[in-house]
């Protein structure tokens, strides 16, 4: 995809209007109120602001929270196969993750429609109970069954409650500046991700697995709290329930995108999944091994930022198609690595060059619709992606438990980036009419 493209605003209002226009429901006289709606919206959205910027600074610190934890996974999966459940095969312990990380994206369909009603304060004190306490109750987890209650169906359902509402809710503050906001809301993701594993590794032998994760609680706390001192929404909410519609959904554009976004999370987070068990099997000492995952966080972050950056220019599926490609190519590398140098130099690429993606995925379907229905449509974007985040990690660890090495898990998970990077592009076609100019 040639990134030589126009960097006005107008053509993502365009996209708006039309996708909304197109594809709705409504009646001539709800469709004018609608217009009105969004040229107010359109006219009114800050940018920027002290306001603006503190919604980022509390979306900033959910995700170190939220994903922080799920972007230690690879360090809890390595610790709970070796030493808390190694009678577990790596499929079984990889659900945990899965299942946690899912659910951050499952229940999306209806946590954006409980977002578009109004709700988001009581959604945010719901979701700061339920997690925190869930974070300090897998310190006293001793069976399988009570890791998968605990970190993975509570923490995923506590993060899934109040994640969808906090992408949303950057809408209602910025427009054009939009990408870039995603941008430096996912580096609180990855500085999560660094913080996280480090602490993991550096706090078990000094303290033990069950104080690291009281750590791990009272940080999620604080960072809650900073949530809840800063995030508000902007614009009224609908105030009635409407039934949902789904034809406001059946654009081809946006299905395609959704689609896009499923099939590229079925394997864009497998090497961070394996990266430490894959470091020591080539012989990386196990010190090294772990802070594996804090280098591809470290290495993501300045890809989220940058794609954040280059997605207000070009457009973010511009940019998340283009650097996916890449990804992909070093996914497929990644498992033929035998030197700790070129290890470390994949593992850092392949962070930098997934970052747009994972940073950026929420942004288009934004513009795809009217803005007081954003929450629903992220709602259900979130929703069918999560069944991939689902699936992906059991798969990779099924190829990996039945091959006895991760080439199978390599060759698997780069597909299906690659894939993800065509439907994207397709998506763009679909929107535009074009793939050489636009942006969306």
């Amino acid at each position: 995809m040639s990134t030589s493209i126009s960097a006005s605003p107008t053509d993502d209002l365009e996209l708006q209007k039309t996708s909304a226009e197109e594809h709705s429901p409504l009646t001539d006289e709800e469709k004018q109120q609608q217009q009105k709606s969004n040229a107010a919206y359109d006219d009114t959205v800050p940018d920027g602001g002290r306001d603006a910027w503190l919604v980022i600074l509390g979306c900033s610190a959910l995700c170190f929270s939220l994903f922080g934890y799920i972007l230690t996974w690879g360090s809890f999966q390595a610790y709970y196969q070796t030493v808390v459940l190694p009678d577990r095969s790596p499929s079984d312990v990889a659900w945990i993750g899965s299942l946690q990380y899912s659910l951050t994206f499952l229940p999306g369909l209806i946590t954006g429609r409980v977002f578009d009603l109004g709700y988001f304060r009581s959604s945010l004190m719901f979701s700061t109970v339920l997690y925190t306490t869930a974070s300090f109750l897998i310190a006293e987890c001793k069976e399988y069954w009570q890791f998968m209650l605990c970190q993975g169906v509570a923490i995923g359902f506590a993060g899934g409650w109040i994640y969808i509402p906090c992408v949303a809710v950057v809408s209602h503050w910025f427009k054009v500046k939009r990408p870039m906001a995603y941008g430096i809301i996912s580096l609180g993701t990855s500085l999560g991700g660094i913080v996280f594993p480090i602490m993991f590794r550096a706090l078990i032998p000094q303290i033990g697995f069950k104080w690291t994760v009281r750590t791990f609680g009272f940080i999620n706390f604080f960072m809650f709290c900073v949530a809840i001192l800063t995030l508000k929404t902007r614009i009224p909410p609908k105030g009635r329930l409407d039934p949902i519609d789904f034809r406001t959904f059946v654009s081809p554009g946006y299905v395609t995108y959704v689609l896009a976004t499923f099939v590229g999370f079925l394997g864009i987070y497998t090497p961070m999944t394996f990266v430490t068990l894959s470091a020591e099997k080539i012989g990386i000492a196990n010190a090294l091994a772990f802070y594996m995952v804090a280098v591809f966080n470290a290495t993501s972050g300045v890809g989220r930022v940058l794609g954040g950056g280059l997605a207000v220019k070009y457009g973010p599926i511009n940019v998340m198609a283009i650097f996916t490609v890449f990804a992909a190519a070093f996914t497929y590398a990644w498992p033929y690595t035998t030197s700790q140098g070129a290890f470390i130099a994949v593992i850092s690429l392949y962070g930098l060059l997934c970052g747009p993606f994972v940073g950026l995925f929420p942004a288009p379907v934004a513009q795809m619709g009217a803005a007081h229905d954003t929450g629903l449509r992220t709602g259900l974007q979130m929703t069918i992606m999560a069944l991939g985040a689902l699936a992906g990690p059991p798969i990779a660890g099924a190829i990996v438990g039945s091959k006895g090495d991760f080439k199978g898990t390599g060759i698997f998970a780069a597909s299906t980036m690659l894939g993800a990077a065509v439907l994207m592009a397709l998506s763009k076609v679909l929107l535009l009419k074009t793939l050489f100019s636009g942006r969306v």
